[in-house]
């Protein structure tokens, strides 16, 4: 047996909204336009009017310019907060792995290759800059403040062009430990 084709019958039929038609309204006629809530309110027609109806009907009736041009537009009028791509600074950082609690690694299963749920919640206390900071410095994920300002320390001394009695040619690995130790020391990790 086919499938009868939609053809905006209603199942329910009614009596033609139009007076002194006698038809049976089998057709949803449009009162006031659909929104985002829902369809609108409707009325039952005939064939014949609900035709005549939709021929004339004007969705942006009563609209000025400005409304008609934002209710064509395909950018969303309402507010939404959508994440950004890029983990630029002030860009919306993804879940960090300390806010869940998994003691069955069900999370982590999905990322064997990057190590147990416990290595990620290591790493994911660090940002992206501070990640790459501590790998100036040599240290890991586990690292404490006290850890990195020794390193800092160590690193300072060795090239440091006083130390090296004038030699300038460590001055650009000086510059990124300073930078990875200014990075480091406001780091949330270490509040």
């Amino acid at each position: 047996m086919g499938r009868k084709a939609y053809d905006g019958r209603v199942e329910d039929p009614g009596e033609c909204a139009v007076e002194g038609c006698r038809q049976p309204g089998e057709y949803r006629a449009p009162v006031t336009p659909s929104g985002f809530d829902g369809p609108g309110a409707h009325v039952l027609m005939c064939l014949d009017h609900v035709r005549e109806h939709n021929a004339e009907w004007d969705y942006f009736k009563g609209m000025s310019a400005e409304e008609i041009w934002e209710e064509q537009s395909p950018i969303p009028r309402y507010g939404r907060r959508v994440r950004q791509f890029a983990y630029a600074r002030g860009s919306d950082p993804g879940p960090a792995w300390g806010d869940f609690d998994d003691p069955l690694d069900a999370i982590a299963a999905r990322f064997r290759g990057s190590g147990s749920m416990h290595e990620a919640r290591a790493r994911s206390r660090f940002s992206g800059a501070e990640q790459h900071a501590l790998g100036v410095l040599d240290l890991g994920p586990e690292a404490t403040l006290h850890d990195v300002r020794g390193r800092y320390s160590e690193l300072v001394r060795r090239f440091h062009p006083d130390r090296n009695g004038g030699d300038r040619s460590h001055e650009g690995r000086l510059a990124k430990v300073i930078d990875a130790y200014q990075t480091l020391r406001k780091a949330t990790a270490f509040t």
